[in-house]
Parts: C-alpha cells; sequence; structure tokens
C-alpha cells in the first residue's frame, strides 16, 4: 500500500497556485488540501473532486492565525505562495513579512515538516520593493531552521500561457512591427517555463534533503530585448526593436499598459523590478534535482502559444489575488446588489429568447469579451478601454481566459465574474476607473422566455450620479444592441 503524503497549498487561485493543484490532484501518492480565503473562486471540478472526497477544502487566512489550525492539521508539506502587488504607497511589505510569520509559526506548531516557497530571483542591494518584499518572505520561512525546513525557490520570468510576463511581451510583439523601448529591455534574466516551475515545486515534496536550501531556477541568461527577438522569431513575425535611453520607468509603465493587458499598478512593479539584475546565483537546482532539464526559451514559448491557440489555458496572471485588479471585493458581493436597492442605480432590459436553449443562450453569454469582442459597437469598447488604461485601469484588453467557460473570479476584459449561476445567472463585477462601483448581470428567466439583462450601479456622490445621467444615451443604444446579439449569437450557435 502507498503511503500518501499530505500536503497544503495555499494561493491555490493563483497562476502558479491553479497549476499545480491541477498537476498534484493526480498523483496516487499525495493527499491535497487547498487553503482558500474563498471556496467559490475554485472550479466546478475541484468542488466535484471534494464532494468525491478526492480533495479537501479548507477556508483560511493567514491574517487569522486561529483559521490556520484547522488549514494545517496532519499536513506534512505546505506550499505557500502568497505575494502580493499592493501600489509604492501601500503597506503590502509589511502585510507580506505578517503573513508570512504567522504562516510559519503555525506550521511549526501543527508539525509540518517541510514549507515550499516560490519567490524571485535578485540580491537585496539592488532589489526593487516588490522583489525585495519576496527575498524578506522566504528570509522569514526558513527563519527557524531548528524547527522546520524550507526549501526556497527562485525564480525569475515566468514563460507560460496566462503569465504577466508572456503576455506582456506577446502583446507587444503582436501589435508592435518596429518598438521603441527603455533601457531596460537590456538587462539580463534568466525566464523558465510555467512547467519547469511545477516540475520543480512538485520534486521538491520528496526531494531526499536536509536542513534549508535556496534553489534559484531558470534557463540560459537572456536580456527583455532578446526574449522579445526569440519570441518575435517562433511568432514568425518581423520586428524591429530600437532601445532609447529617454522613456522613464513611469513613462515605460504607461507605454506597457497601452499595448499590454496588465494594469498600471502591476506594470509599475514590472518595470521596477526589471531595473536590476535577476540571474542564477547558485547551482543547487543541479545539485538537487538534476533529473530536470529546464527548457530553452523558445520551446517555453511555443508551448505556451499552442496552449493559447488550443484553448487550454489553465490559469492566468489575473487569477491571483494580490491585486486590487484581480481580486473580488466585498462590493463584488451579488448580495450588496440586493442590499443596497435603495441606493443602487438600475438600467434594466428584457429580451425574448424564443425557442433557443437556456443552455445554448448561456454559453452565448460566457463567450462575451476577449477575442469575442462585445458583439456590437465593439469601437466603443474599445475607446473605453484605452479611457480606462490611460486613467490607471485595467483596460480592455486583459481579454479573458476561455472563449467559453467562465468561472468565479474570471477576467473578462475589464469585468470580473462575481457570481454565476450554470444556464441561469451571470454577474460581472466592473474594475474599469468609475466614480462608483458597478455589476453588469444577465438572468435567464426560462419560465416566461426572456433574458434580463441589468446594468447596476451604485454612485459614489454627486460626481457618480452626473456619470451615471450622462451615460445613459449610450446605454440606450450599447446595452439595447447588447442583449439582442446575444440572443442572435445563440440562434446562430443553434443553427
Amino acid at each position: 500500500m502507498v503511503m500518501k503524503i499530505n500536503v497544503l497549498i495555499t494561493g491555490a487561485t493563483g497562476y502558479v497556485g491553479r497549476r499545480l493543484k491541477q498537476l498534484l490532484i493526480r498523483k496516487d501518492n499525495i493527499n491535497i488540501r487547498l487553503m482558500i480565503r474563498d471556496r467559490n473562486k475554485l472550479d466546478p471540478f475541484i468542488h466535484a473532486k471534494e464532494a468525491q472526497g478526492e480533495i479537501q477544502i479548507i477556508e483560511a487566512d493567514t491574517f487569522n492565525p486561529e483559521s490556520l489550525v484547522n488549514a494545517l492539521q496532519n499536513i506534512e508539506v505546505a506550499f505557500y505562495l502568497i505575494h502580493s502587488m499592493g501600489d509604492k504607497n501601500s503597506d503590502f511589505a509589511v502585510k507580506d513579512r505578517k503573513s508570512a510569520e504567522n504562516f510559519r509559526d503555525a506550521c511549526i506548531n501543527s508539525g509540518v515538516k517541510r514549507i515550499i516557497y516560490l519567490g524571485g530571483l535578485g540580491e537585496k542591494k539592488s532589489a526593487s520593493k516588490h522583489l525585495l518584499s519576496r527575498i524578506e518572505t522566504g528570509e522569514i520561512l526558513s527563519a527557524c531552521k531548528d524547527k522546520i525546513q524550507t526549501i526556497w525557490f527562485r525564480a525569475g520570468i515566468i514563460i507560460g500561457s496566462g503569465s504577466a510576463s508572456f503576455e506582456i511581451v506577446r502583446h507587444i510583439i503582436h501589435k508592435l512591427p518596429i518598438m521603441i523601448t527603455p533601457k531596460w529591455v537590456n538587462t539580463i534574466t534568466q525566464p523558465i517555463a510555467i512547467d519547469d516551475v511545477l516540475a520543480y515545486l512538485e520534486s521538491a515534496i520528496t526531494a531526499d534533503i536536509e536542513g534549508n536550501v535556496i534553489v534559484d531556477i531558470g534557463t540560459y541568461p537572456m536580456n527583455f530585448k532578446q526574449m522579445m527577438q526569440e519570441t518575435a522569431k517562433v511568432m514568425e513575425l518581423d520586428r524591429f526593436i530600437i532601445p532609447v535611453p529617454v522613456l522613464t520607468p513611469t513613462l515605460s509603465s504607461y507605454w506597457l499598459i497601452l499595448f499590454t493587458p496588465v494594469s498600471l499598478k502591476i506594470a509599475s512593479a514590472l518595470i521596477e523590478g526589471l531595473k536590476s539584475e535577476t540571474i542564477l546565483l547558485n547551482d543547487h537546482a543541479q545539485r538537487y534535482f538534476p533529473a530536470i532539464k529546464p527548457m530553452p526559451f523558445n520551446e517555453a514559448v511555443k508551448l505556451a502559444i499552442d496552449e493559447m491557440e488550443n484553448r487550454q489555458v489553465i490559469s492566468r496572471w489575473c487569477d491571483s489575488s494580490g491585486d486590487k485588479s484581480c481580486e473580488l471585493t466585498d462590493f463584488d458581493s451579488p448580495a450588496v446588489v440586493g442590499e443596497s436597492a435603495g441606493a443602487v442605480l438600475r438600467d434594466v432590459r428584457k429580451f425574448s429568447i424564443g425557442k433557443v436553449s437556456t443552455d445554448k443562450l448561456f454559453e452565448s453569454i460566457c463567450s462575451l469579451g476577449g477575442d469575442n469582442g462585445w458583439f456590437a459597437f465593439d469601437f466603443l469598447w474599445e475607446i473605453r478601454g484605452i479611457i480606462d488604461k490611460l486613467s490607471g485601469g485595467v483596460g480592455l484588453n486583459r481579454g479573458k481566459r476561455s472563449t467559453k467557460k467562465l468561472r468565479i473570479g474570471d477576467a473578462v476584459d475589464f469585468w470580473k465574474v462575481a457570481d454565476i449561476i450554470y444556464g441561469k445567472r451571470l454577474l460581472l463585477a466592473a474594475q474599469m476607473k468609475l466614480p462608483g462601483k458597478a455589476w453588469l448581470e444577465f438572468h435567464i428567466n426560462s419560465e416566461r422566455s426572456i433574458l434580463v439583462q441589468t446594468a447596476h450601479f451604485y454612485p459614489r456622490g454627486l460626481i457618480g450620479r452626473i456619470y451615471w445621467y450622462s451615460m445613459l444615451p449610450f446605454h440606450n443604444i450599447i446595452f439595447q444592441m447588447l442583449g439582442r446579439k446575444i440572443v442572435e449569437h445563440a440562434v446562430l450557435m443553434v443553427s
């Protein structure tokens, strides 16, 4: 009989965490427990696995030490995949330190044998604020080596479908035949494929290693310019790159948000991180994990593009709960819409669905956004996206993970899936810059054969109300056409 190892995964809704749990759930020698703040953000597939007794889900928070007791009970190996992406003026570093301390102490008290942490490459003397916070997190998790072992992996830019770094490179290459680039494109790093990252993390569960160890992982050194050139070759595109010294980090961030899906905050953090080299400082990957041979950069790009083209993207950078543009807040809760009935302004429209099945109609609703666009007046949606990007929002070109399937927490351009009842209801929470809070709700009333489309808006003061009423003429055009096109698209899907 195979002895199973009890493994806890934190950050299970993040980019790496989602993929890691999908990988480990297929392993016969591992019992998986997911620690998550909101179980509703997990896939229906995971909930089905829980019902079958194949996985455990525990709601807990590293800022609530008492909740960690239940999450860590009988756990032998714990993955710490939590980090923040706060802005320069936030206290994200303080929160990161407190989170790591709470988790480490709870692991010690619960008898956990090994913590596995994924941080970033770099040295403290030249690290950006966000990278420095990740280094400090690793130091905190490793601080009690006489009480618990920590295997600390350090990776540079991760290449994979849906990763922030790769989406930046891909969008730039796809959209710009000639690029005037800032000097940070010459900064050296050592990228690594997401599949190789997962291979290291999985191997660390049972690796025969004594004591704490820092393991730097990555492929051969290259700069951002070389990565763009290699990506262009894989995409079979001719691109000309002209580095100039005049683009400041702030201008560079705005340059990125205009042509890539990331928000201003994430772009700023990435640019800050690219000012210093992130290279391997030890050979521990080869020493302790000799069977893993990181794939070359071009192979990682080919794999990422193939995954995107075949719509098999398991996770994206915006799955992470570390950034507000990726997180569902209390105001995104569908309950708030009802509880605030007296204060929420609404635009309600009803559309006859005829003989179209609810399944096809719901599939049509879920296909909105991303590459499919919004079925009508796409240029107006694009203008709104550009305005949002320039004002510091997430913008329209964030896209979506899948063209047809959605789950709670998924990004849909500048919306976020706040609630979903398959075949019946979809609630999107707005994440564009607004003088208030907004939702777009689709509800299928099968008994009356109608689609009810409602735009909810919770205005912030007088400015919010002025905004709402000034937008009504556009709503009359865009939202009326949107509902009609959803039904028409469902009819076409049937035929």
